[in-house]
């Protein structure tokens, strides 16, 4: 099919995008125990590099951040400096680059740290069977709420994770609100039980995410950073009732920071929460004043559509990017699309499932 609007240029705070589609963030753990940025990553982001925006997997911004098995970091020198030639490579093959900000909160175990647990708004757990541990499969454990006083330091790591992400070279940085993980859960009144002036109320609820944009714009300008929610999504036991008017107020409150976009997974793809009308991009529309960027579950006849309706400037995909390295491509010529990857090869550590899918012209 035909696609003007997906195709067409876009403008993005001063960045030119060649077309609107983005390759979503996509958690893929093939940094190694290390967590340091290589060679195999360089060549999987450069093959997808023909995406008008890339949005690198999430990011983990300390040690106390991490809650995935060998996804990479951005706070040490070396994984800075792991970064750099990724970040040289996507730029010579023609996309601009955003690193995503990731702190997995309570979607973390005892596991991944020397001593300590999870940390999280309030000492509620995720209520599934178990996660994916350095030390194999392992049931879920209670988070340990964070202090009041603790808050302004886990800022301070975004902030300087923010930094480091400039040293490297990225274009932005997207911070990560979505998916059950730290921000999110500050979010959610499902999740978040406080009774200081992080919880409680909507705005209260919303604080935690304006603090950390109000961070990272001190070391990016606010047209380089992005903010990506989840409203719709019980991925990490996610959903609660007052969804729609929390979400909303939060994208309505970015508004004093002119962001580069807020990135909103409005598709049901992973799985939705049943608890009212699904929140739609138009509605986002009505209430932010800056691009907005649909995900989840669109093929390019229904991105195009977003598009050309209005609801949506730019669409991200995630899992078509996979098997489909050139996805631009074939949209472009009206190439049919790979079989998707399975879900056996999304982490398998290595080569499969990551760098070895043809392009349609190979």
């Amino acid at each position: 099919m035909q696609s003007p609007h997906l195709l067409s240029k876009f403008d993005l705070s001063g960045l030119a995008l060649r077309n609107r589609v983005v390759m979503a963030p996509m958690t893929r753990a093939r940094a190694g125990e290390s967590r340091l940025p290589n060679e195999l990553m360089r060549e999987y982001y450069t093959q997808r590099a023909g995406a008008g925006l890339i949005i690198s997997e999430g990011v983990s911004i300390s040690p106390r951040a991490r809650g995935w098995v060998q996804s990479p970091g951005i706070y040490t020198d070396a994984m800075t400096a792991g970064w750099a030639p990724i970040v040289r490579a996507v730029h010579d093959a023609g996309a601009p680059f955003f690193l995503q900000l990731w702190h997995c909160g309570r979607a973390s175990h005892s596991a991944f740290f020397e001593e300590g647990r999870a940390v999280a708004p309030s000492a509620i757990p995720i209520e599934e069977e178990y996660i994916h541990t350095p030390q194999g499969k392992q049931p879920h454990e209670t988070p340990r709420a964070l202090e009041t006083a603790e808050i302004a330091s886990v800022v301070e790591e975004y902030r300087a994770a923010a930094e480091r992400a400039q040293q490297a070279g990225f274009d932005g940085v997207e911070i990560h609100g979505a998916n059950g993980y730290l921000i999110d859960s500050f979010l959610q009144s499902k999740t978040n039980h406080r009774t200081d002036a992080y919880g409680g109320s909507i705005e209260n609820r919303c604080r935690f995410l304006f603090e950390l944009a109000e961070a990272v714009c001190s070391v990016f300008p606010a047209g380089r950073v992005g903010v990506r929610l989840s409203p719709n999504g019980v991925y990490n036991n996610m959903g609660s009732p007052d969804f729609r008017e929390q979400f909303l107020a939060a994208a309505g409150g970015l508004n004093r920071f002119p962001l580069a976009y807020l990135h909103v997974m409005d598709g049901l793809g992973f799985g939705f929460h049943e608890l009212g009308e699904p929140i739609t991009l138009r509605e986002f529309r009505g209430v932010f004043d800056r691009p907005l960027i649909g995900n989840v579950g669109y093929n390019q006849e229904t991105a195009e559509a977003a598009i050309a309706a209005g609801d949506a400037d730019l669409i991200a995909f995630g899992r078509p990017f996979i098997s489909n390295p050139d996805l631009v491509t074939r949209f472009r010529d009206g190439i049919e699309l790979a079989e998707p990857a399975p879900m056996s090869v999304w982490y398998s550590h290595g080569v499969e499932g990551y760098v070895d899918y043809p392009s349609a012209s190979a």
